[in-house]
C-alpha cells in the first residue's frame, strides 16, 4: 500500500476499463476483518439472493441495508491502482506503506493484512473437505 492508501491490482483482476465501478465491502472472513472487492454485477447478485430467500421482509430489508451501509463504489485507475478508504484500511489493520495481501476468493477478491491472511489460511487448512464444500 502506498502513502495515499492505494494498492496495485493485478491486470487479470482489473475491470475492463478504468471507468468501470467496482464495489468494496467492509466485511469478515472467518470472523477476521477484510475488505472484499466485487464487480458491480457480483455485488448485485447478493441482493438477488436476499430477495429470493425465504427470509421475512423485515430481515431482507435489514440485510440489504447492512450490505449498502458496509459498501462503497470505487474504481481501479488506468495505472491499476485501487484507492482504499483510509478509515477502512485502518479498521482491518492495513497501514500506509505497509504490506497488503490480495487473495482471490472466486466471485471476489479480498484485501487484508498479512497477519490476518495467515490466520485465515490456518483456519482453512484445518477444515476438512466437507467444510470447504469440496466435492
Amino acid at each position: 500500500m502506498d502513502p495515499k492508501f492505494r494498492v496495485s491490482i493485478p491486470v487479470e483482476w482489473r475491470p475492463a476499463t478504468d471507468k468501470t465501478p467496482i464495489r468494496l465491502q467492509l466485511s469478515k472472513e472467518h470472523d477476521l476483518p477484510v475488505i472484499k472487492v466485487y464487480s458491480e454485477e457480483e455485488f448485485d447478485l447478493k441482493f438477488e439472493q436476499v430477495a429470493n430467500s425465504t427470509l421475512s421482509q423485515a430481515r431482507q430489508k435489514q440485510i440489504v441495508g447492512h450490505l449498502r451501509m458496509m459498501s462503497k463504489k470505487a474504481v481501479v485507475s488506468e495505472q491499476g491502482k485501487l484507492t482504499v478508504p483510509k478509515d477502512w484500511s485502518e479498521q482491518i489493520g492495513l497501514e500506509a506503506e505497509g504490506l497488503v495481501i490480495l487473495a482471490g476468493r472466486g466471485p471476489y477478491y479480498m484485501l487484508c493484512a498479512p497477519s490476518i491472511f495467515e490466520q485465515i489460511k490456518q483456519i482453512e487448512q484445518g477444515m476438512d473437505d466437507g467444510d470447504l464444500g469440496v466435492l
